[in-house]
């Protein structure tokens, strides 16, 4: 079934945009949530050197690069940069934590793998010609 009005071209816009934001209100809640210094300690505690600032750099990048990818510049770049982000978060923190975000879990990883389909995608149509 079609949707009238609305073109594979319009749906991976919605896609792309809707991605961006989900980065931009992450960071966003990071920073007036002022939970930074806890992430910070966290990354530590796994063995990250300089948490706060790698913590403070991942902020930037969410930020930044959702506005980037929502306008729909670097789109490639900045999917690949989401989706190696995805993948560390998903080692370090939700794998084991199970599979089930929410109702079934505690914080799993299903949530970052759909993410990582929809940049997949997302990267795959940058520049595409559709109809």
């Amino acid at each position: 079934m079609r949707f009238p009005y609305l073109s594979l071209r319009h749906t991976l816009l919605i896609l792309r945009i809707f991605i961006a934001v989900i980065f931009i209100a992450h960071a966003v809640v990071r920073v007036t949530g002022e939970t930074v210094p806890r992430f910070g300690g966290f990354l530590e505690s796994k063995g990250f050197p300089a948490g706060e600032a790698l913590v403070w750099m991942i902020t930037v990048f969410e930020i930044a690069g959702g506005i980037l990818l929502a306008a729909g510049k670097f789109v490639r770049w900045l999917s690949a940069g989401f989706v190696l982000m995805l993948l560390i978060g998903i080692v370090i923190i939700h794998a084991e934590l199970g599979w089930f975000v929410g109702e079934h879990g505690s914080g799993g990883c299903e949530y970052s793998f759909i993410l990582i389909a929809a940049l997949l995608v997302t990267a795959a149509a940058d520049g595409e010609r559709l109809a």
